[in-house]
């Protein structure tokens, strides 16, 4: 019993978390951006432009060339990257805080708070401010400079402070919090269940999973996010792409922004862009976990196993 509590002190250390967060991170950004681009303009769409996903990515490809679904990538990567660093890190710190000092257990409580604390934490940090200019630059239509507004992503956040001050680049906060705390609180708990359920795998024990059950895991803890948190992904978005220097601003906060679309577009209108997210967030999850799963993986095995108790 001594040596079986010992063992289930041993973590995973939160800058090895970290690591592999971002290294998935960079790996999913780069093959998913395009999914995140058609998101973006159908839920962008209020005069009904686009019929569906394949024919948005048909008119971006008809209309703007091959490279315009890779609008925004050199944020979306950056902000990917970043994001997963600070999710991995410091969600493995709230779980330490959470853990039961004497026995080194987590409960399931302490597991969904640790989640949302780092949703929150990445939502304010890394989150808000990457996907206004992401945003921003994926409304933009075409691909000749001299007719878009923003130039690349540093001009883009240059001219948001310019004429919106630096809050400017935490439009849709309120959304954005509500939806990454959420988001990270069901999926750190649904793919520590699917990982035990589904391959008898607890964190500290040295397995390494191969890559297609971490993806089958992470792709699975990556559904139900989408759904529950629709309306705050298109309020997020509807917030961030307004700018204050156009003229009167639509939306005047998350609520006011519910309100009005649920009046004017229906109901349906909350979920608009989910089918894209289902293709792009569940894949996501699932390369990211695939990576990070085996780079922790390595660490449990290599460190904590065979470390003297």
């Amino acid at each position: 019993m001594a040596e079986e509590n010992s063992r289930s002190k041993k973590t995973i250390p939160p800058y090895m978390k970290a690591i592999s967060g971002s290294l998935g991170g960079i790996v999913e950004a780069s093959c998913l951006q395009p999914i995140d681009v058609i998101k973006t303009r159908l839920q962008l769409d209020r005069a009904g432009a686009y019929k569906g996903i394949a024919h948005c990515g048909s008119t971006i490809v008809n209309n703007e060339g091959v490279r315009a679904l890779w609008k925004g990538l050199t944020p979306f990567a950056t902000h990917l990257t970043l994001k997963y660093a600070l999710r991995m890190g410091s969600n493995a710190v709230f779980q330490t805080a959470f853990k039961d000092s004497e026995t080194g257990k987590l409960s399931p409580q302490g597991r969904l708070m640790a989640g949302f604390g780092a949703g929150v934490l990445e939502a304010l940090v890394i989150v808000t401010p990457f996907e206004v200019v992401k945003i921003r630059l994926q409304q933009q239509r075409g691909l000749s400079p001299e007719l878009l507004r923003y130039k690349g992503p540093v001009h883009c956040a240059r001219m948001i402070v310019r004429e919106e001050g630096v809050l400017g680049l935490w439009a849709g906060a309120s959304p954005t919090v509500m939806r990454n705390g959420t988001n990270q609180a069901a999926m750190f708990t649904a793919k520590n269940a699917f990982d035990t359920i589904l391959w008898k795998k607890h964190e500290g024990d040295g397995k390494v999973l191969h890559p297609w059950q971490s993806m089958i895991s992470g792709f699975l803890a990556g559904t139900a996010g989408p759904i529950c948190t629709g309306p705050f992904d298109v309020v997020k978005t509807r917030l961030m792409a307004q700018s204050k220097s156009v003229g009167e601003l639509k939306y005047r906060g998350m609520f006011h922004a519910i309100a009005t679309i649920h009046a004017e577009e229906g109901l349906r209108a909350l979920w608009k862009g989910l089918i894209p997210r289902l293709m792009r967030i569940p894949p996501g999850q699932a390369i990211m976990w695939a990576v990070a799963d085996q780079i922790t993986g390595f660490y449990e095995r290599t460190y904590l196993t065979n470390a003297p108790l």
